[in-house]
């Protein structure tokens, strides 16, 4: 057991110790003057309008398609609508009264017929 006390102390006599702190200057002493959580919040704060303002024109696109969409829809259904009356009046120009009306609408008369003008005032 003597050997093992003698061991252990010639271990930590030869065993070195820490350098000691260095003190700090005069002027520091007191604590940090820069306010480390408020330079965070700010930071934060800086970063959040950032990424809102990277938002704000896709945003503002968005909204404009969406309304020309709207605009494109209403659009397409009047064209709809008169893409049917057209088709309505092709299918009905094969009846030959139909034809025989447009064809005197537009100041053709048919054989054997004389073409009359009338001037004047017929009301009266």
């Amino acid at each position: 057991m003597a050997t093992r006390a003698q061991a252990s102390r010639s271990r930590s006599a030869t065993r070195r110790r820490p350098a000691a702190r260095k003190t700090r200057p005069a002027a520091r002493r007191g604590g940090s003057r820069i306010k480390w959580d408020r330079v965070g919040r700010v930071a934060l704060t800086l970063v959040l309008v950032a990424v809102l303002y990277s938002y704000l024109g896709p945003s503002i696109e968005f909204v404009k398609t969406y309304t020309g969409t709207t605009a494109a829809k209403a659009e397409l259904h009047e064209l709809l609508k008169e893409n049917r009356r057209l088709h309505n009046r092709i299918q009905s120009a094969d009846d030959p009264l139909v034809v025989d009306h447009e064809a005197r609408a537009q100041g053709m008369v048919a054989e054997g017929e004389t073409p009359v003008v009338i001037h004047g005032n017929l009301g009266g």
